[in-house]
């Protein structure tokens, strides 16, 4: 097939908005939890750093319609700008965007409710700041973009799965550039205690709170994070190629209750399976796992890892002891730590997880689901080949 190139990736998160930066604390031994008031009660949670939510406050305040906007779609916005900027597309051109988020303006609601109960009332832009299609559309009208622009909620995976829809749209001939991802800003009272609700969410604030891939754990250990995270596809192998999107998958499966996950975690094996196609397995160098931090989650994608790849194991690590589980963006933080290390040819490990092997970086797949069992995998490759 044509190779997809990714020419751009960027980021609002815990860990930074400018490149250098996301790169040094991605290979910093440190995470960025803190504890904060949720409604009474504390707990855990990664916010974004002072100088992305300085970037953020002044769009807000670059223009009036921006002011009411939920803290989401700003979000998006930022990240947006930068990767377009860096993938050198203009205002005007034809390109598709595909952003979407889990939670969508879960902060506006919990606002615009609170002053229902109070009043019996809420303020005229209540529906238009809430709806799910908000954050693409408000992108779109930033970027003055001229292509088809679509949002989504596909829980956890609602990040990858707008890559598989950029890159479907790209391989039907039906458009030449996709910019794809997701946000979320799901740190409110309300998101907090669901995930309490739930029992998952991590209640010792230790030296690494959330033990993503720690497959010996005894209790849960998810904590939340705010972040958006986009990148730009284009048909054909480009010179300014940050790295090549070589497989896509996905599989869903059938689930006994709201949440579960088969204990083998079927949907990933599926997904994976399908994204790598032919590519013999020992070539696949490093999988860039979901592991949320929970006991389940965790244990089951690594048991999915074990039966695909046998004797041929990648090196493993995720995102989510660091930053935390950031819902529809956590897919494309992702792509953006598979893309870096690759770019670099340095593994970046989890680290109180053991792995000493070394080795060069040029495949790694993406692995993401969400609840209903719905599973995504990306393998990317650093050469279009």
């Amino acid at each position: 097939m044509e190779p997809i190139s990714i020419t751009a990736i960027a980021s609002v998160s815990p860990l930074g908005h400018d490149t250098p930066t996301v790169w040094d604390h991605y290979r910093s031994s440190r995470h960025f939890f803190t504890t904060h008031y949720f409604g009474g009660q504390t707990a855990p949670a990664a916010f974004l750093d002072a100088n992305s939510k300085a970037l953020v406050d002044g769009l807000r305040h670059s223009d009036p319609k921006y002011k009411n906007l939920d803290e989401s779609v700003l979000y998006a916005i930022a990240a947006s700008r930068q990767a377009v900027a860096q993938a050198g597309w203009k205002q005007g051109d034809v390109f598709g965007v595909n952003l979407g988020s889990s939670r969508g303006a879960t902060g506006l609601f919990e606002k615009y409710y609170d002053e229902f109960r109070e009043s019996g009332m809420v303020p005229t832009l209540t529906s238009p700041t809430t709806t799910s299609g908000n954050i693409a559309s408000w992108v779109s009208h930033d970027l003055q973009s001229q292509g088809p622009d679509l949002s989504h909620s596909i829980t956890c995976s609602t990040a990858l799965h707008a890559l598989l829809n950029g890159v479907a749209w790209l391989r039907s001939g039906m458009a030449d550039k996709f910019l794809v991802g997701g946000s979320e800003a799901p740190l409110t009272p309300f998101t907090i205690a669901q995930m309490k609700a739930m029992k998952i969410y991590a209640n010792d604030v230790s030296d690494y709170p959330c033990r993503a891939l720690d497959l010996e754990k005894k209790q849960n250990t998810m904590i939340l994070g705010e972040a958006a995270a986009v990148c730009c596809l284009e048909r054909g192998e480009k010179p300014n190629a940050l790295g090549y999107v070589s497989g896509i998958g996905y599989a869903t499966e059938v689930l006994e209750h709201n949440v579960s996950i088969s204990a083998e975690a079927t949907c990933f094996q599926k997904s994976m399976h399908m994204a790598l196609g032919g590519t013999p397995l020992h070539e696949v160098d490093a999988i860039v796992m979901h592991a949320p931090g929970t006991k389940a989650g965790d244990l089951t994608e690594w048991r999915a890892v074990q039966k695909v790849f046998g004797q041929h194991m990648p090196l493993l690590t995720t995102t989510k002891w660091k930053t935390g589980h950031t819902f529809g963006a956590s897919g494309m933080l992702s792509i953006e730590l598979a893309l870096l290390m690759m770019q670099h040819n340095t593994f970046v490990g989890v680290p109180f997880v053991e792995s000493t092997e070394a080795r060069d970086i040029k495949r790694v797949l993406v692995n993401a689901v969400g609840f209903g069992g719905n599973a995504v995998s990306v393998l990317l490759s650093k050469s279009a080949q």
